[in-house]
């Protein structure tokens, strides 16, 4: 089998260390299927594309320069140093990934393999293509508000005007008598004086 000795790959400012063995970039498509009743073919819809998917295997040995395991660590550093706690965005230097049109992506896994026998190690490395996103959340908070007003205005106009005319001078309701649990300060007697007076 032949590697790409020759083949840079750069993450960041990071060259990624070891021989290349190969390199898969994968992109699809968006498409939805509709169910039609009565046809057993199903209409289809391009919606847009997924984020592109990058494969990269490399094999790590001893040279003049680096030991495996220290080619190794480098990558792991690039995947997740210690204390980090979140996937960073990275960018991509490949002349195969560049013609894709990738320049950012999240490092979204990393596999290694050591066999007993070889002084190697079977490195595979996936990443993400990250495409920022631009959410507005203030629009649909100004939306709701102007539904909720011309909501109100449909309710009024479909009043008649002698209703309407009739909430605007109605007035207050009557204040309710207290009972005896709110007014904890008269006596028992006040009470029943009362209960008889609405009585009457």
């Amino acid at each position: 089998m032949i590697f790409a000795d020759d083949a840079v790959i750069k993450i960041d400012s990071v060259i990624l260390p070891g021989l290349l063995k190969s390199i898969e970039i994968k992109g699809d498509a968006q498409v939805d299927e509709q169910e039609v009743e009565g046809k057993s073919k199903k209409p289809k819809q391009a919606t847009g594309y997924e984020d592109s998917k990058i494969n990269i295997e490399l094999i790590l040995e001893n040279d003049d320069k680096m030991t495996r395991l220290d080619k190794l660590v480098t990558i792991q550093q690039l995947f997740k140093r210690a204390g980090q706690e979140k996937p960073e965005l990275h960018q991509i230097i490949s002349e195969d990934i560049a013609l894709r049109g990738i320049s950012q992506v999240i490092f979204k896994s990393m596999t290694h393999k050591a066999e007993n026998k070889k002084q190697q190690i079977a490195v595979t490395l996936e990443f993400w293509e990250y495409t920022a996103m631009t959410i507005t959340a203030s629009t649909s908070a100004s939306n709701s508000k102007s539904s909720a007003k011309s909501t109100a205005k449909t309710a009024d106009s479909n009043l008649t005007k002698e209703y309407q005319n009739y909430l605007t001078t109605r007035g207050s309701s009557p204040k309710l008598q207290k009972t005896p649990a709110q007014d904890s300060g008269a006596s028992t007697s006040s009470y029943v004086e009362k209960a008889h007076a609405i009585m009457q």
